[in-house]
């Protein structure tokens, strides 16, 4: 019985973190617009997204899924493009992809 716990209990920890979300994999499909390390500013309309306050930056990014920021123009007019590239995202996935974008310099 105890080999049994212990490998459902092994099993269900493996499981949980290879569904968490990775958001330097998240991240990827950012890069056009916002650069390998988050350095560009995009259209010269978006401040670099490392400039930003992390808290601010996961606010804006579920607003622009919720098509709620600025009446769904977005802030700096990218809230049609930034609704369709956050529509996919959970909030595992804002929240991993947010606490990358913190790491890179």
């Amino acid at each position: 019985m105890k080999k049994f716990f212990l490998v459902s209990c092994v099993a269900a920890l493996f499981a949980s973190y290879a569904s968490a979300a990775d958001g330097a994999t998240v991240f990827k499909k950012c890069i056009a617009c916002h650069g390998p390390k988050a350095e560009k500013s995009y259209l010269n309309k978006v401040p670099v997204l490392t400039t930003i306050d992390p808290a601010t930056r996961l606010a804006d990014m579920k607003a622009y899924k919720a098509g709620t920021v600025n009446g769904g123009k977005g802030k700096f007019g990218m809230g049609g493009v930034m609704k369709g590239q956050m529509a996919t995202l959970s909030d595992d996935d804002m929240a991993a992809v947010n606490d990358y974008i913190s790491t890179l310099k």
